[in-house]
């Protein structure tokens, strides 16, 4: 009875949230149209980068108004060309799209149409046929706008969207950033200034993620919460389903397992599912059988006046806990321990474009590593990587877009304002992935000044407010006794580069400093501790023995150095190592960086340095030695 108590509770805080953002799914009664291809392009080159505004660029064709170019959909803009300044342009960038919408669509009045962006770095406006329909603060979480009343205005002109976006960062956006105007004429042009920002990658700007039209009937299921527990071998899913467009319907809510059975059914918008002999949702290499995923079936029939509206959607759902104790992190009441990697979503050409080879190719290789988890370093990710997270059984720490909060400045009312906006924006969407264990609410924000203190309070608590089944955290670099934000996370999440920012080239200093980085902070905050962070640039083939900085070499041995201390850590607290980077991505330039980070293990082109057969040997041990032995013995030709 307390379990289900609990659950309930659980779902309460998560309904706080008004409105859902759903994944666009097609059902018999949804209906998706993607708009990925080419669209038309024009940066706007003006002085003040306003002239779009200006000329009203969204009331024609855009061809009409000046030139374009082709831009593929979803990409950055930045790589595509051969011209510098587009690759590094900061202002209002245009793209403008026709489509056809099927006519039943229109002529139909009980559907809704619905104009959906994954994502638009940063700052996104939409017109329909020169109608404002929606703006969007943020440049990784979906936005939408419902355009069929619109349409249906005048069925026969063509579907014309126009959407602007701009990649400008100032001190209150997420990352934040400034704009430095230099006047000095005998140095620079006339109107030249540059983007300043305190993060390490490219602030690739563009249309990043999937645009599309989907329909719902007008009465529809606008969201579904589920949290899930279970008892011995009952699993419990308690649930809650929103509806908008009718005051009253008539609802059924169906379990499906794998196998396409009915497990257990319910007629309420609301309630608790008890699951029998559950099959749980477990980790890459924590069990024989990871990533279990029920289906959870929502059927709604209304009926006004006039009309009976149904609607049909069906979520993905994932039966698993998540718990925390000073010493250790639990999924399904086991111990887990992640051994994964931090990413970014970057590639040549396409840059943070979503591109399925891509991200295929790369799930392939976090097996081939042994990896069971990683971070969305530093914003989240798109739904689509999530969904592959769900059903191959990899462990997700979802972090937010606060990266480079280093500005006493970006700690004022303005800044905290959106961070908690963009919060709600990420549970909204994220909430029911089974992979996602942990929130981030920031990585490396300068946690040692004073406002940061409340700052990172009021984050922290609003995040717990919204689920309190996930541990929040975020990623620290500060000195452990003048961290201001640590007294409120869960776990504490800890980046550290000895003997590379710090003593570079001394590898012999690792061990005593790491040691020393894990007795402070778990001494005085008893939280069990991720190195969330670690690691060493590496040109690929550059070579030297004894090894120096940049060599194959160099990077083996600081991983190595790194192990042999987790190995004695994670015996006590140490509950996770994150390796930076994945894979090679690019950055600003800058005297540091020769074409980008090269702290990957792989290359960017996704090919292994020596590190990765360093870590993938590592990494299926460690698989072996902290899987819970009821469960698998897991050995590596189980991939």
């Amino acid at each position: 009875m307390l379990r289900v108590l609990w659950l309930f509770a659980a779902l309460d805080a998560a309904l706080l949230l008004d409105t859902g953002m759903l994944f666009p799914r097609e059902s018999s009664s949804r209906e998706r149209k993607e708009l990925n291809g080419l669209w038309a392009f024009r940066a706007d080159g003006s002085p003040n980068r306003n002239q779009g505004f200006e000329s009203a660029w969204y009331k024609s064709r855009l061809a009409e108004t000046g030139p374009v170019i082709d831009m593929p959909v979803p990409a950055s803009y930045n790589d595509i060309t051969q011209d510098p300044t587009l690759r590094d342009f900061i202002g209002w960038v245009w793209y403008e799209r026709e489509v056809t919408v099927p006519t039943r669509w229109i002529t139909d009045d009980g559907l809704r149409v619905v104009f959906r962006v994954g994502s638009a770095h940063y700052y996104s406006v939409v017109w329909v046929n020169g109608v404002k329909v929606t703006e969007h603060e943020g440049g990784h979480l979906p936005f939408e706008a419902e355009i069929g009343t619109l349409l249906r205005k005048d069925p026969t002109m063509p579907c014309r969207i126009t959407i602007a976006v701009n990649n400008t960062l100032n001190l209150h956006t997420l990352p934040p950033g400034t704009i430095q105007y230099m006047t000095d004429r005998t140095r620079y042009p006339a109107g030249f200034f540059v983007q300043n920002y305190n993060f390490d990658f490219f602030n690739y700007a563009g249309i990043h993620r999937p645009v599309l039209l989907y329909t719902t009937p007008k009465a529809y299921v606008d969201d579904i919460t589920v949290v899930t527990d279970f008892l011995d071998n009952t699993g419990l899913v308690r649930y809650g389903v929103s509806v908008k467009g009718t005051t009253s319907a008539a609802m059924k809510v169906t379990l499906i397992d794998k196998g396409g059975h009915c497990v257990v059914s319910s007629n309420e918008a609301s309630g608790v599912l008890k699951v029998p002999n559950v099959n749980l949702w477990w980790p890459y290499l924590m069990h024989q059988n990871p990533g279990y995923l029920y289906l959870l079936e929502v059927r709604l029939k209304a009926t006004d006046e006039s009309s009976t509206y149904e609607d049909v959607y069906t979520l993905p759902v994932g039966i698993r806990t998540v718990n925390v104790s000073s010493t250790q992190f639990f999924i399904n009441n086991k111990p887990f321990y992640f051994h994964g990697v931090n990413k970014h979503e970057d590639a040549d050409i396409r840059g943070k474009g979503l591109d399925w080879p891509l991200i295929v190719k790369d799930f392939n290789l976090m097996k081939w590593l042994g990896a069971n988890s990683f971070r969305t370093s530093h914003y989240p990710y798109a739904e689509e990587i999530l969904q592959m997270c769900d059903r191959h059984g990899i462990v997700v720490i979802d972090e937010s877009p606060g990266v480079g909060i280093k500005d006493i400045r970006s700690f004022g009312n303005a800044s905290l304002t959106h961070h908690l906006a963009v919060m709600d924006e990420l549970v909204r969407r994220d909430k029911n992935h089974p992979s996602v264990v942990m929130w981030s609410v920031a990585n490396e924000p300068a946690a040692e000044m004073p406002p940061a203190e409340n700052y990172f309070k009021t984050l922290i608590m609003h995040t717990k407010a919204l689920d309190p089944t996930r541990p929040v955290t975020y990623i620290t670099d500060s000195n452990f006794s003048r961290d201001k934000g640590a007294p409120f996370v869960d776990v504490i999440c800890v980046n550290s580069y000895f003997s590379w920012y710090h003593d570079p080239g001394h590898l012999e200093v690792i061990p005593v400093q790491l040691n020393t980085q894990f007795e402070d902070w778990y001494g005085k905050y008893k939280k069990p501790i991720i190195q969330s962070e670690y690691g060493a640039d590496v040109v690929p083939g550059l070579h030297n023995d004894p090894p120096v900085m940049f060599t194959e070499e160099y990077q083996k041995v600081v991983l190595q150095q790194y192990h042999s201390v987790f190995d004695q850590k994670r015996k006590k607290y140490v509950i996770g190592e994150l390796i930076w980077n994945f894979a090679d991505f690019m950055t600003t330039q800058g005297i540091t960086r020769v074409v980008g980070n090269k702290k990957g293990v792989f290359t960017r082109q996704r090919q292994p340095k020596a590190a990765a057969f360093i870590l993938k040997e590592r990494y299926w041990r460690l698989a072996n030695e902290t899987a819970p032995q009821d469960n698998w013995s897991c050995m590596e030709n189980h991939v």
